[in-house]
């Protein structure tokens, strides 16, 4: 899947969220579908079965961390939490 043909099925309540309008988000939530592909696949064999559950977390991560810090009114605040987000991808 294209992230464009991503895009087209996001659920309309999704993308009136302010939040939509971070880049970054859209990507992490892009990341966290395609992602689960892999994470399925990953846990056919007990050999990656753990590296299927970090891959898992680290992308459920990424978006609710720039979530998270989105709404943060400070930013310091703001700041933290996008470095959480950061970290989760690199982690990915």
């Amino acid at each position: 899947m294209t992230y464009d043909e991503w895009l087209v099925s996001v659920p309309e309540d999704i993308k009136g969220d302010s939040l939509w309008k971070m880049e970054a988000y859209r990507l992490a939530l892009f990341a966290g579908d395609i992602g689960w592909f892999d994470v399925s696949t990953l846990t056919q064999d007990t050999r990656t079965v753990g590296v299927s559950d970090q891959l898992y977390r680290s992308l459920g991560s990424i978006s609710a961390n720039l979530a998270e810090g989105y709404s943060r009114g400070t930013g310091k605040d703001r700041a933290r939490f996008y470095e959480y987000a950061l970290g989760s991808a690199r982690g990915s």
